[in-house]
């Protein structure tokens, strides 16, 4: 076992066997669907069938992030043991949770002053998250302490790319990151937006491509574009979808045919119920290390 601890928040979108395998520990994000509160703990409380299902037919969501006294007891219950702590939180230009974190460190800091706790921004969402964090994991298990990777990733964390589109405009028409108009004209049209999570971490909109056939091409060519060592790639590529497994093998198996020497298979993910009550079923998001994010 590792003299610090490796923590994320469960919006890194991976499974709870993945942590518990990779010895990451996490803190759940909150969610009502139709006015009844969950934790978003990876699905256990409430399937992703269940909730996509839920959602497909009309229920109302809505996210809270962790406070400041959730965070004050779960790193505490490692800093008494006399542990040391990295936390990755969800990226800032998506959720508030690192001002909460930071917070909350700081108030630890006064009691456990012999310890370390470092909080980090991951610039990252969904199972680009958890991509990161599983690459801390490998860090780690091959020796490196946690001020070497706390520098390491302040230093490479930009170097995750998050590509992704949306089918259903309808919910983030609902979210407010789309007008009706437009939502509207884009449904009409059959438009699918191709996103990413720019170098500040926030949802940016790239292209606006007619058809899903033809945005998950450019999908996966942005991964040919921008992967580290272009088509030799050999590093980890992760998938995660919103109730949408179908078109998310489609992608793993356009990447698999792409980056002939990836490390392994295409792991793919669901996305989370905090993620995945702003963008709605539909979506599918293509993580990969490459090239930093400039803008």
């Amino acid at each position: 076992m590792s003299e610090y601890i490796i923590s994320c928040c469960s919006t890194a979108d991976l499974t709870a066997e993945h942590f518990t395998e990779r010895d990451i520990h996490y803190i759940c994000f909150h969610f009502e669907l139709d006015g009844k509160e969950y934790p978003d703990d990876l699905g256990q409380s409430i399937s992703f069938e269940d909730f996509y299902g839920q959602m497909a037919k009309g229920a109302m969501t809505r996210t809270s992030q962790v406070g400041v006294g959730e965070y004050v007891e779960y790193f505490e219950s490692f800093l008494k043991e006399g542990k040391d702590v990295l936390h990755l939180t969800l990226s800032s230009g998506i959720s508030g949770t690192l001002n909460s974190a930071t917070i909350a460190r700081d108030q630890l800091k006064e009691k456990y002053p012999e310890r370390k706790l470092y909080v980090v921004d991951s610039l990252a969402a969904s199972s680009g998250f958890g991509l990161l964090t599983n690459k801390l994991a490998d860090l780690r298990d091959q020796g490196m302490g946690i001020d070497e990777l706390y520098e390491w990733v302040i230093e490479h964390r930009l170097e995750c790319q998050h590509w992704f589109f949306v089918s259903d405009l309808s919910y983030l028409v609902r979210g407010g990151r789309v007008s009706k108009v437009a939502g509207t004209i884009g449904s009409v049209l059959n438009i699918c937006p191709l996103m990413n999570v720019d170098y500040q971490g926030h949802l940016i909109v790239r292209s606006k491509v007619r058809g899903k056939s033809a945005v998950m091409k450019a999908q996966v060519q942005k991964m040919i574009e921008l992967a580290e060592n272009g088509a030799d790639y050999d590093g980890d590529c992760y998938i995660s979808n919103s109730a949408c497994y179908e078109d998310a093998r489609k992608v793993a198996d356009m990447v698999e045919e792409a980056f002939p020497k990836l490390k392994g298979k295409v792991k793919i993910y669901s996305i989370g119920t905090t993620i995945g009550s702003h963008t709605g079923p539909g979506t599918v998001a293509l993580f990969f290390w490459g090239n930093k994010r400039l803008d």
